[in-house]
């Protein structure tokens, strides 16, 4: 009998995720899982544990190289509508709202712009959903999703559900203090504002971010943090390796903090071509770049 018998309307089996990922690479996984409630979330997890399955929660794979072989393991995706509802406030400034991790981040910010509700702008341009906003504290030049959050809703392994608000609940550069496999939702405090003005400047960095990212293009964002005070980017330009290609992929000449996937590119492409470029970073300035990017394999 099935690990997940009776559950078989949310499972698929050898699911191919290079189809869920922004990079459209990577190999198959055992189990993918569209739970349709928390209820349904919770006995999934609870299977995986009695069957000791690993699992992994993917979001819009904008940020996610998966290996070529695939995943023996459940990959489970937050993306039936109890997952992905944005509530607002219905209070007096009407600036508050929970958000659940599956919603899309673009939605997210376009809502509040409509809404007159300021805060989210940094956020534009920036692809995934808000429980990855949440877990790398998405963000950029502008800012970032942490210091609009409250408090989270997290359910951890065990399928305890429980809270955690700030100043318990902590954001740093692309990470928080937050240890539970599971975001559930997030609770946000905004600025009303105009909505025209707010436009205004979600307009502006989206016209940034056209021009110095590689944006209609198979990438995953950024590949390595910043080191504290320099960029990335810059680091891996003044070491010559804008147009570095190995295999399929290529190092972005608009932006060099980008790995580009051409037609035929492999994960194990991207994979040697990030060691390589962190081998001459690390040779040339002495300076040891950490993945921005997750890697499952």
């Amino acid at each position: 009998m099935s690990i997940f018998a009776g559950l078989e309307e949310i499972v698929e089996t050898q699911y191919p995720l290079a189809k869920s990922t922004w990079y459209g690479l990577g190999g198959p996984a055992d189990y993918f899982i569209r739970p349709k409630t928390i209820e349904q979330l919770q006995e999934v997890v609870r299977r995986c544990n009695e069957g000791k399955l690993p699992i992994y929660l993917m979001g819009q794979g904008s940020n996610l190289l998966i290996g070529d072989e695939g995943l023996r393991a459940a990959v489970i995706k937050l993306e039936s509508e109890e997952f992905t509802k944005i509530l607002f406030d219905k209070d007096q400034d009407g600036a508050g709202l929970t958000a659940w991790a599956g919603a899309e981040l673009s939605r997210l910010v376009l809502t509040c712009v409509e809404k007159g509700l300021a805060g989210l702008e940094p956020l534009t341009g920036i692809p995934g959903s808000v429980g990855g906003a949440v877990k790398m504290n998405a963000g950029g030049n502008f800012g970032d999703f942490g210091a609009s959050v409250e408090s989270v809703t997290l359910m951890d392994s065990r399928s305890n559900i429980f809270e955690k608000s700030k100043p318990e609940l902590v954001f740093d550069y692309r990470q928080t203090n937050i240890a539970a496999k599971f975001i559930l939702n997030a609770r946000l405090r905004l600025t009303p504002g105009d909505p025209e003005h707010i436009m205004r400047t979600v307009k502006e960095i989206w016209i940034y971010k056209k021009n110095s990212q590689p944006l209609n293009t198979k990438n995953a964002g950024c590949i390595f943090k910043n080191p504290r005070g320099v960029s990335a980017g810059a680091l891996i330009d003044r070491a010559g390796l804008k147009g570095l290609q190995m295999g399929g992929a290529v190092v972005s000449d608009k932006h060099a903090n980008f790995i580009i996937a051409k037609k035929g590119c492999k994960s194990r492409d991207v994979m040697r071509l990030i060691e390589v470029v962190r081998q001459k970073v690390k040779e040339q300035f002495d300076v040891e770049l950490e993945l921005e990017i997750e890697i499952w394999s």
